[in-house]
């Protein structure tokens, strides 16, 4: 019986010495991760069509105030990116009231990113009764990452004020998916354009 013991707690031992190379690290200085930074300023991207089906009530070549209005912190950068649109299609976009035909709200229902798990396996153990801790060892673990953006633009007549129309939604997400399988195989899918490539050895390492 003590054998047998012994011999499960030295398998696991082993599962877990193996496994913490497939474990993923999640230290970064930034508030958000290079990936989660991708999921979102990539959906902001992909809502915006190259052309538009029905054409925004101002003239090509219009002067157009740009204002954003969203409970989002990155709310600046999907400005950034809003007014760079518009200004590929033609329109000249500015902060300021001067000289501006029109003015351009940007209203963000949802812009953020979310996170799902999916764990079967045994998880950490922590040291307690037993001198060591034990990593998590992982039949298999999907990290199910999203980026996702909603929003749509109101447009005013300046400097009335009058409203003219809104805009239909503009739509899009992305997705960025870790698989670990058997302790040790680790994969990820995603949708994302050239995303960073988490190293298991120091870059230049053969």
């Amino acid at each position: 019986m003590k054998k047998t013991i012994r011999t499960l707690f030295l398998s696991m031992l082993l599962f877990g010495l193996l496994s913490a190379c497939s474990t993923t690290q999640k230290i970064t200085n930034s508030a958000r991760t290079a990936t989660e930074q991708l999921l979102i300023s990539e959906a902001i991207t992909r809502s915006l069509p190259k052309q538009i089906d029905l054409p925004l009530p101002m003239p090509k070549g219009a002067i157009v105030k740009l204002d954003v209005t969203g409970l989002t912190p990155d709310k600046d950068m999907a400005k950034g990116v809003v007014a760079g649109w518009l200004g590929f299609l033609g329109y000249t976009v500015q902060d300021g009231p001067e000289n501006a035909a029109y003015r351009v709200n940007l209203v963000i229902d949802s812009l953020g990113s979310e996170v799902g798990n999916t764990f079967i396996g045994i998880p950490p153990v922590e040291a307690s009764l037993l001198p060591i801790a034990l990593p998590e060892l992982a039949l298999f673990k999907a990290e199910l990452q999203s980026g996702y953006a909603r929003f749509h633009l109101d447009v005013f007549d300046m400097p009335s004020g009058r409203f003219i129309a809104s805009s239909s939604p503009f739509i899009a997400d992305t997705f960025y998916n870790a698989y670990t399988v058997l302790f040790l195989i680790s994969f990820n899918k995603t949708d994302l354009t050239s995303p960073p490539q988490i190293r298991t050895f120091p870059k230049g390492t053969k």
